[in-house]
C-alpha cells in the first residue's frame, strides 16, 4: 500500500502527531501526484524509475499466482526470459505508467482529507491528534476510492502480464501466433466488448476487501510505530523512525493482503467464455481445493521483499513534500 501521510504521529505533524495544517485538498493531492515521480515503485502504481525495478517483479509476482507449473520465483523469471526476453517482464506497463498519478493523487488526498473531516467532526478541529481508529477509517476510505479508479487499469496489466508473446528468436523455426491483446488500451477494448462493462470490474471484490483492509492497517502501523519509536519530548518522528515505520508497515499490509491479492489476480485472468470463477468465495474455494490452502500465499516472499524498502522511500518522499507544501504555505 503505497499511499501514505503520517496520521498520527506523522513527519508532517505540527505538534506531536497532529493533523497537518490546513488540511487543504490541494496540497495533499499535488503531493500523491509528485510521489509517484521520485519514489520506487510500491502497490506498482508508482512511476518513473520505479518502473524498470518494481514492474518485473509484479509481472512474475502474477504468473505465479495464476499459474500452476511454475517451481518457485527463480524458476518463473528464467522461463519468462526463455521464451519472451526482456520485454516479456513489461508486459501491461503502460496501464499502471497512465494512471499512476491520478489514482495516487486521488487516494492520497481522500486519506488525507477524510482523516480530518473525521476529526472535526470527533473533536471539533482538524488540527486534533486522530485516534487509531480515525486512522484506520481513514485509509479504508482511501482504499475504497483507490479501487474504483484503479480496477480496469489492473485488470488489463494482469491479463498482458498473463498473455504469451514468444519472442521472435526463440521461434524462429515457427510462425509466430498473433497476440489477443496488442497493448492496455487494446487490451481494455477487447474485454469492454466481449464481457461487458462488468468485465473491466473482474476482481473487484477482492481488490476491494484487500485495499480498504490493507490501508488502514498500512496507515495505523505507520502511525503508531512512529508514536512509539519517537522519544518522549520530541513532537516529530525522525528520519529514521520514518524509514522504519514506513518500511514495517508496508510489509505488515502486504503480508496480510497477499490471500486477497492471489485472489483478484485470478478472477482478473478470467476471460470470457471461461468463467472459471462465479466470484470471491468460489474462486477462494475452488483454489484451495485444487492446490490447498498454500495457494493463497503465493507470491507473499515478492510482496513482502518489495515492501519494506518501496514504503521507506514512499513515506519520507510524500512527508517531504507535504513539508515543502507547508512551508511554501507559511510564507505566502
Amino acid at each position: 500500500m503505497t499511499c501514505g501521510c503520517s496520521g498520527g504521529g506523522g513527519f508532517t505533524a505540527d505538534t506531536g502527531g497532529q493533523g497537518w495544517k490546513g488540511c487543504s485538498p490541494w496540497f495533499s493531492l499535488a503531493a500523491g501526484f509528485v510521489l509517484p515521480l521520485m519514489a520506487p515503485r510500491g502497490d506498482l502504481r508508482e512511476g518513473g524509475l520505479s518502473t524498470a525495478v518494481g514492474y518485473p517483479l509484479d509481472t512474475v509476482k502474477v504468473r505465479i499466482q495464476t499459474e500452476g507449473h511454475y517451481n518457485g520465483i527463480w524458476h518463473c523469471i528464467q522461463e519468462t526470459y526463455r521464451t519472451e526476453r526482456v520485454l516479456g517482464f513489461y508486459k501491461g506497463v503502460s496501464a499502471s505508467v497512465f494512471t499512476v498519478s491520478l489514482i495516487s493523487s486521488v487516494s492520497f488526498g481522500t486519506y488525507r482529507n477524510f482523516l480530518c473531516n473525521i476529526c472535526k467532526l470527533r473533536y471539533g478541529t482538524a488540527d486534533a491528534k486522530p485516534s487509531g481508529l480515525d486512522v484506520s477509517l481513514a485509509g479504508g476510505a482511501a482504499g475504497a476510492v483507490r479501487v474504483v479508479l484503479m480496477t480496469p487499469s489492473e485488470v488489463a496489466k494482469v491479463r498482458m502480464q498473463t498473455q504469451r508473446n514468444p519472442h521472435p528468436s526463440v521461434t524462429s523455426s515457427q510462425p509466430l501466433s498473433k497476440p489477443k491483446y496488442r497493448g492496455s488500451l487494446h487490451c481494455l477494448k477487447v474485454i469492454a466488448k466481449e464481457e461487458g462493462f462488468g468485465g473491466l470490474y473482474k476482481g473487484c471484490s477482492a481488490l476491494l476487501c484487500r485495499d480498504c483492509s490493507s490501508s488502514a492497517i498500512y496507515f495505523l502501523t505507520y502511525s503508531s510505530l512512529c508514536d512509539w519509536l519517537t522519544p518522549a519530548g520530541k513532537n516529530k518522528p525522525g528520519f529514521l523512525v520514518v524509514l522504519l515505520s514506513g518500511g514495517s508497515a508496508g510489509v505488515l499490509a502486504w503480508g496480510l493482503a497477499t490471500p486477497l491479492d492471489v485472489l483478484k489476480s485470478r478472477m482478473q485472468v478470467d476471460e470470457s467464455g471461461q468463467h472459471k470463477y462465479k466470484g470471491l468465495i468460489h474462486c477462494a474455494r475452488e483454489s484451495i481445493r485444487q492446490e490447498g490452502l498454500k495457494v493463497l500465499f503465493k507470491g507473499l516472499g515478492l510482496n513482502c521483499i518489495r515492501a519494506f524498502p518501496v514504503n521507506m522511500v514512499v513515506f519520507v518522499t510524500y512527508e517531504a513534500v507535504l513539508r515543502f507544501t507547508d512551508h511554501f504555505a507559511n510564507k505566502k
